[in-house]
């Protein structure tokens, strides 16, 4: 049976005022975050926000998985003690969000612990967020929240060394700024060029760059679950370690030895967290050898789709960023100076682009509201990851993607991405 964690909040500016909620559902045995749900409710009260967020939170839990257990933690006293049974129900407005909150998912699998407010922050920002969104007039987008990155860096700094007086909001900025902070690295070990983007300037520059609509204080946004793409690089091959150019113009290489050891391990850490629905895969060999690998171990089929093939890398095939230099010195510069520009008798990444934002429309369409497996190519999950979050397409010499490594992507109703995950290679360790 899969365990999740439920953390809850809700606020009031002024009790009765404007007032929103917040949660998140947590993967019990990873830690991962699986959904957050956030909104403004209009004028009502602390007690009120915070049933209010329950049952969101509940809801979003039982969508996931109806068989599995919820431990729920807030810092709601009230909430704890009435939905364990302990305190009686009293009024009126209570009563009838308490038994929503027991019927959503069977009160037989549903614990409650009450946590101090500093170790419910994630709900806690994630309530504020709304309200703040709802005092602007608009809903809470998630993809402009930055209530996760925001509560682990205060973790971090809370369980860092104290140090002298006044140095704790710059503590605070460091833990945040590790946190966000991006690794150089480049296409076909393409050096990186300086600069990194960081969080906050990401969830801006997506919010800014999505056109999310206006609506009014009240109106719930009615989105759905989103389409969720876990992104699977394939595992090695023998040109991986040598880093040369591996399109899709060149010989199609099968896995080494290393790189089917770490589709394996792909494969048992995905089924251990059991969100996959569906496994989708470049046509190329090394990732059809990585996707059947974990399909087998979900008890899935595979689908192929052309638009999630590598970049034809054309006369560079085979070749390290060296040699290419040496041989190619002209197009080398032409190539990492615009997106226009292509390898001698290969592909543009522009050209690349407009493939697998198509492939990603159509999976999107086909998959809405479903978590589906992307096993692809360094060039398609950078593309994928440079699209949800608007950033220009230099930004591709800006992310390192591993062999095997897994990053998500979602994508809401409205037209919103979300990246949840980039570069994730604990699996492999």
């Amino acid at each position: 049976m899969r365990a999740f964690i439920v953390e809850a909040d809700g606020g009031s500016r002024g009790n009765p005022g404007p007032a929103g909620y917040g949660s998140v559902v947590i993967d019990a045995a990873t830690g991962e975050t699986l959904v957050e749900a956030a909104e403004y409710i209009g004028v009502a009260t602390n007690n009120v926000a915070e049933y209010k967020g329950l049952v969101a939170g509940l809801k979003a839990a039982h969508e996931l998985d109806p068989t599995a257990s919820v431990h729920v933690r807030m810092d709601s006293k009230l909430v704890v003690e009435q939905m364990s049974g302990r305190w009686k129900i009293k009024h009126p407005d209570m009563k009838p969000l308490a038994a929503e909150a027991a019927r959503v998912h069977p009160s037989s699998q549903v614990t409650y612990e009450w946590i101090p407010r500093e170790k419910n922050k994630h709900a806690d920002r994630l309530a504020n967020e709304a309200m703040d969104a709802g005092r602007r007039g608009e809903q809470w987008q998630p993809s402009a929240s930055t209530a996760e990155l925001d509560a682990r860096a205060a973790r971090s700094a809370a369980e860092a060394p104290a140090g002298p007086p006044g140095d704790a909001a710059a503590g605070a900025a460091k833990a945040r700024a590790a946190l966000a902070g991006s690794a150089r690295g480049g296409t076909a070990a393409a050096p990186a060029p300086a600069g990194t983007v960081s969080a906050r300037e990401a969830d801006a520059r997506a919010a800014r760059n999505t056109a999310a609509p206006q609506v009014g204080w009240a109106a719930p946004a009615d989105l759905g679950a989103p389409a969720t793409f876990v992104l699977l690089r394939h595992g090695e091959t023998a040109l991986t370690p040598e880093k040369r150019f591996s399109g899709s113009g060149g010989s199609d290489p099968s896995l080494s030895d290393v790189g089917r050891e770490q589709a394996e391990r792909a494969a048992a850490a995905l089924a251990a967290r059991g969100t996959i629905q569906a496994v989708v895969s470049s046509p190329l060999k090394r990732c059809q050898e990585t996707a059947h690998t974990v399909a087998a171990r979900l008890g899935l089929d595979v689908r192929l789709e052309d638009g999630l093939r590598e970049t034809d890398f054309g006369a560079w095939e085979g070749l390290t960023f060296g040699e290419v230099r040496e041989r190619h010195p002209e197009e080398l510069n032409a190539w990492l100076a615009s997106p226009k520009a292509a390898p001698p008798g290969g592909e543009s990444f522009a050209a690349v682009s407009r493939r697998v934002s198509a492939a990603r429309d159509r999976l999107t369409a086909a998959y809405a509201g479903r978590t589906v497996l992307l096993v692809t190519h360094v060039t398609p999950i950078k593309t994928l990851v440079r699209l949800a979050l608007g950033a220009p397409p230099e930004s591709l010499f800006r992310m390192e993607l591993s062999a095997a490594s897994v990053s998500a992507v979602a994508y809401y109703a409205d037209g919103n991405a979300s990246l949840r995950l980039l570069n994730d290679t604990s699996h492999l360790r």
